[in-house]
């Protein structure tokens, strides 16, 4: 049996808790009757393309594998599972699946090179100092896409620091005004972040879309 990372486990535990609290029950049995953790050659091969995955992430995805109108068998599951600083803590996030993070990858250069190269004036697009500003040695994973399909938000582990920053923070991007920002130093900060608030983003609103 594999061991599941502590950080996931007392993540999903409180979110949980956080659903049913907010009259979500049915959602967070949804979630558990539909939700299929990651094959074993999706986990590897998100390995291989990130070496340095953090196991609390392999944690979450050996639980549910993707959360955003994600099939599993003739089943289809659409779930808030994360949460940013966004309308503090409040707007609601979806968990990519492992294959879409590998997917991905290739795709993260061509959306954000020009914002982490500064091409813009910093009142165009703010860019936290903490992050590169040469896009050709960017490595970042993408992990979660807003309750707007990622148009809105989306956020990052970001394993190619600047110097002021720390290998694993959480990026997040924001649109309108354009910023990327970094809003924790390691996924297991971020998830403890949104466990110490409470999980903010488990509302009526959010229970109502999921429903």
């Amino acid at each position: 049996m594999k061991k599941v990372n502590d950080v996931a486990l007392s993540y999903l535990k409180g979110l949980k808790e956080a659903y049913v609290e907010a009259g979500g029950e049915k959602v967070w049995e949804n979630i558990e009757s539909v939700a299929e953790g990651a094959s074993e050659s999706d986990i590897q091969a998100l390995k291989k393309a990130y070496p340095e995955v953090p196991d609390s992430l392999i944690g979450l995805l050996l639980q549910i594998d993707g959360t955003y109108f994600r099939k599993y068998g003739e089943n289809e599951l659409l779930a808030y599972l994360l949460g940013s600083d966004v309308d503090d803590g409040e707007y609601p996030y979806y968990l990519l699946s492992a294959k879409e993070m590998v997917d991905n990858k290739a795709e993260i250069k061509d959306w954000y090179g020009d914002f982490v190269n500064r091409e813009y004036e910093a009142e165009e697009v703010e860019v936290d100092e903490r992050i590169i500003n040469d896009s050709q040695e960017m490595n970042w994973l993408h992990f979660s896409d807003c309750a707007n399909n990622g148009g809105t938000s989306q956020l990052f582990i970001d394993f190619s620091p600047s110097e002021k920053g720390v290998k694993g923070q959480i990026v997040r991007f924001l649109h309108d005004p354009d910023e990327l920002m970094v809003i924790a130093d390691s996924f297991d900060d971020y998830l403890k972040i949104i466990m110490d608030n409470g999980y903010p983003f488990i509302n009526e609103d959010c229970i109502e879309d999921c429903e």
